[in-house]
């Protein structure tokens, strides 16, 4: 008989050569189990998704009560559908005052275009300007702005008029002009290898940008719901933008995604064209009901208080020699070592051992950790001890 390995390998599209081929049959908070009934600590959240642990009580229930009144009625924006407003007026009380308005979508890609289309339609200009080292998504917008030309070159020819910058380069801000309809930056770096802005260079742009009409777009699709031990990255470092794409820990396990501006930028979707940007999923009941819950418990069980906390504990606990740096901000953490192959040897021991982890797409000399925000601290230790032992078995 056809194993479920083959079915997958034959009939799911594939992406790589080598997929890990971890058959989970089912998981809870930190934890994922394969069909043998082992058991992995996952430290990378689904990439920053679970942030609220796997198969939180409260999630489940939301998605099981609102499964039973209606799921999908109607293309966004016709219905008034109460778990679409009730989280975007949570969201409005909870980002800054000047982000009142927040437009639903599928996913941390199409948040990412929708907000590029936003910007381009109010200020009239096409230039983008995005940063090196910086990935945004894999639609040709998102892939567009994407800062590695590796990914980019098999896809040509892409949106025209993308220039891309350094991150934390002064200097650079000052290729942005009369130009620019907007400028796109992950507030921390995350496949760049977790590199956090330096020397108010966030400011520093917030500043460049309204002195040339540019809209300040942040992308806070891996950073926000308590990643950097803030609600999101911009009340960390003080800085508001324009828009804002969020994605990932939103749904706590739902596909979602969302960009959020001010009620008037993002009225310009209404006129010339109408419907402006259309969506039919976009702000799904079910998926609205699970971010409603899961915001909730981030909220009301008061997880980000503990996260910067907690990512200090990491750094007590991860001792090795082969350890170059550990980088990073809350529980959004990169542990350098010294090349791509001593991450991938390690990452693979750390699998044996019972541990989930990746590196990054733009850094492969550094291996992640990004695990639910509601680890205890006992689950940190643990993990480290298996972590030190896998590092010790290839290192040395």
């Amino acid at each position: 008989m056809i194993s479920r390995r083959q079915l997958f390998l034959q009939h799911v599209g594939q992406t790589s050569d080598s997929p890990l081929q971890l058959e989970i049959q089912n998981a809870k908070g930190i934890y994922m189990y394969d069909t043998n009934g082992k058991s992995y600590i996952d430290l990378i959240s689904g990439v920053s998704v679970s942030n609220v642990g796997h198969l939180h009580p409260r999630v489940v229930n939301a998605v099981k009560e609102q499964a039973e009144k209606y799921m999908h009625l109607m293309v966004y924006g016709e219905y008034i559908q109460t778990p679409q407003v009730e989280f975007a007026r949570k969201l409005s009380k909870l980002l800054p005052d000047e982000l009142t308005s927040t437009y639903f979508v599928n996913s941390g890609s199409e948040a990412i275009e929708g907000a590029l289309k936003l910007a381009k339609r109010y200020t009239g200009r096409g230039e983008i300007i995005a940063f090196e080292n910086a990935y945004h998504g894999s639609t040709h917008g998102a892939l567009s702005i994407m800062g590695s030309e590796e990914f980019k070159n098999s896809f040509r020819p892409l949106l025209p008029g993308v220039k891309h910058i350094k991150f934390n380069i002064e200097e650079d801000l000052e290729r942005i002009t009369e130009e620019t309809a907007c400028v796109v930056i992950e507030p921390v770096q995350g496949e760049g290898g977790i590199r956090l802005p330096e020397n108010d260079y966030l400011l520093k742009l917030r500043n460049r940008c309204d002195e040339k009409g540019a809209l300040l777009i942040f992308d806070e699709i891996q950073t926000g719901f308590g990643r950097t031990g803030s609600l999101f990255a911009m009340h960390e470092f003080g800085v508001t933008p324009d828009i804002v794409a969020i994605a990932k820990a939103m749904g706590g396990g739902m596909p979602i995604g969302a960009f959020v501006s001010s009620n008037e930028i993002m009225s310009v979707f209404k006129t010339n064209p109408i419907l402006g940007h259309i969506t039919t999923f976009g702000g799904h009941p079910v998926s609205c009901a699970a971010a409603n819950a899961s915001l909730d418990v981030i909220l009301e069980e008061n997880i980000i208080a503990d996260v910067k906390r907690k990512g200090e504990l990491f750094k007590k606990y991860l001792k090795h020699p082969a350890i170059k740096e550990i980088r990073g901000i809350g529980l959004f953490m990169a542990v350098e070592l010294k090349d791509f192959d001593q991450v991938k040897s390690v990452i693979d021991k750390m699998i044996e051992k019972g541990v989930v982890t990746d590196w990054f797409l733009f850094h492969d000399s550094a291996f992640r950790i990004a695990p639910p925000l509601i680890i205890t601290d006992d689950e940190i230790v643990k993990a480290c001890e298996l972590i030190n032992e896998a590092i010790n078995e290839v290192c040395n």
